[in-house]
């Protein structure tokens, strides 16, 4: 039988630090209010937890470049990503999946930043038309990274909110999803999950070539 709803949430306190990212890039709306309650409502269950919003943030283009040697915020959300115990990604829906801006940041991430980290996933859509997009493709991408993904995400959508604020059903779902996540990390945390077997992405991982020293331009002695 299905532990009581409240008691779940209620006795969410853990030692694990929830990083939630929200990644859109326009100004603070819906999404932004209710995940930013949603921590609010956790830091009063003894769950420490932070915002990483995309859309204060300047994150560079995937393009190859190595995130250390940019000179936004590319390095600083990185660090986020990797110093999470364990992660909220949050999404709107943009043309039927994730936003451009959070999957260009995961292309900027090592692999390592989110290997066997516990992932909730959170998305949100005027309509029930796309429940499932962005969903399915965080979980593609998550795969890639051996992150370990809850079983269960949260949805909302236009219904879920009054006047720009988040009613009872969306409170409820993201308390939920936070205490589920702050707990499957606590109790994974030391083991070998999303570690061992290590995924393809990560036994693929090559370090990177030291760059060469420049050539001296002088002449050799013998060349004299």
């Amino acid at each position: 039988m299905p532990r009581d709803q409240s008691t779940s949430v209620a006795n969410g306190a853990t030692d694990v630090h929830l990083t939630v990212l929200l990644g859109s890039t326009t100004p603070p709306g819906r999404l932004h209010r209710a995940v930013g309650g949603a921590i609010e409502r956790a830091a009063g269950r003894g769950v420490e937890a932070d915002l990483f919003d995309l859309g204060a943030h300047s994150i560079g283009f995937a393009d190859g470049t190595p995130a250390e040697d940019l000179t936004d915020d590319t390095a600083t959300a990185i660090a986020a990503i990797e110093s999470a115990a364990a992660l909220i990604v949050a999404t709107p829906i943009y043309r039927g999946s994730l936003t451009g801006s959070l999957k260009n940041l995961l292309d900027l991430t090592p692999v390592p930043a989110l290997q066997g980290k516990v992932v909730g996933i959170v998305a949100m859509g005027a309509s029930d038309h796309h429940y499932l997009g962005a969903e399915r493709h965080l979980r593609d991408v998550l795969a890639f990274f051996g992150a370990v993904v809850m079983p269960v995400a949260v949805y909302l959508n236009g219904g879920d909110f009054e006047d720009g604020v988040p009613g009872e059903r969306a409170a409820t779902l993201l308390d939920e999803l936070f205490a589920a996540t702050t707990e499957t990390a606590a109790a994974l945390a030391g083991t070998a999950a999303g570690h061992e077997p290590s995924p393809l992405a990560a036994r693929a991982i090559k370090p990177r070539p030291a760059a060469s020293a420049p050539a001296d331009p002088r002449p050799t002695t013998a060349a004299r």
